[in-house]
């Protein structure tokens, strides 16, 4: 496993980070814990939870994979991980019960912390915008967080360039402080968010960027296929997008980067992961696994790199995305 240092922090990460988004919804405790340990043995040191995670499933009430992570974590030397969760969904009935006010951050961070059984939380970050609240609020109450010694560090996801901007902006000014990295959703057919305004703006000021969905659902391994129905387990059929998003310049996508996996002799998985990792702006996508098999896939990525060549054709073909 390589590792990245997130700029201007003492953070140095594995250049794979693993998510939980799928823990206490596909994979119970035990099954979970497994996966964790996978992933550890094999060089992981940044693990990705939220405490939202995973209330859209009838019968869960958030917090589970945060408890399993706790849980889990207790087996292993807390100062070798470095632990990043997030805030601003639903968790409780109320005017509080979620956003990025005061009231519901300094709350939930307590059960974060209470849930993960750790003192501190490595990396603090905002899940996506709260209209409702003025960012100062947001800020002020993270950085206050920070001087008490409950998080180390604070990051976005979701966030547009120009609330980026304001944010660190008023930080900045005001605590001395900064948003080290954004969290958005990007891969090699959803590219377009990203790389309009945000990317510029990572670039200029350093932050670092740790997408989630690095293979679109399960869309770039391969899973699934042209005039083939699609599996009965895919994400996608949550929203029914699943055929809209293979449009012929998707397909054609899927197609080359089918054909340069079989050329470099690995898995599409770990091409699309490739294509992220040679981006010189990526410090670790966020991978997610329910099986050992599938996380093993996965982590085979690390250390791969495209040529120039090859990163011009994916470029290329997938330009516009």
């Amino acid at each position: 496993m390589k590792y990245r240092t997130i700029d201007n922090t003492t953070l140095r990460v594995s250049e794979l980070c693993m998510g939980t988004m799928t823990m206490g919804w596909q994979t119970d405790e035990h099954e979970s814990h497994g996966i964790l340990d996978r992933a550890y043995d094999r060089g992981v040191n940044i693990y990705d939870t939220a405490d939202v995670y995973s209330r859209w499933v009838e019968g869960n009430p958030g917090g589970v994979a945060e408890t399993f992570v706790g849980k889990w974590l207790k087996t292993k030397p807390r100062d070798r991980i470095v632990l990043a969760t997030k805030v601003r969904g639903p968790m409780w009935e109320g005017a509080d019960g979620e956003g990025l006010g005061r009231k519901h951050i300094l709350r939930a961070c307590k059960d974060s912390l209470k849930r993960l059984q750790v003192d501190y939380i490595d990396l603090y970050q905002c899940h996506s915008p709260d209209p409702n609240t003025p960012i100062e609020e947001t800020v002020d109450t993270l950085c206050e967080l920070i001087r008490e010694g409950k998080v180390r560090y604070i990051g976005v996801s979701n966030f547009s360039a120009d609330l980026t901007r304001r944010a660190n902006d008023y930080a900045h000014s005001h605590y001395s402080c900064k948003f080290i990295c954004t969290q958005p959703k990007y891969n090699l057919i959803f590219r377009g968010a990203f790389e309009g305004d945000l990317l510029p703006y990572i670039e200029d000021t350093k932050m670092g960027v740790i997408p989630y969905s690095p293979l679109e659902g399960g869309l770039l391994t391969g899973k699934y296929r042209r005039g083939k129905p699609l599996p009965e387990s895919a994400r996608h059929t949550m929203n029914g997008r699943a055929e809209e998003k293979m449009t012929p310049q998707v397909i054609k996508t899927l197609e080359a980067l089918e054909e340069m996996a079989k050329k470099r002799g690995e898995t599409m998985t770990q091409t699309a992961l490739a294509w992220l990792l040679t981006k010189p702006y990526i410090t670790s996508p966020i991978i997610g696994a329910t099986s050992l098999q599938q996380l093993d896939d996965s982590l085979t990525a690390s250390g791969k790199t495209l040529s120039q060549e090859e990163e011009n054709e994916l470029d290329e073909v997938s330009n516009g995305l």
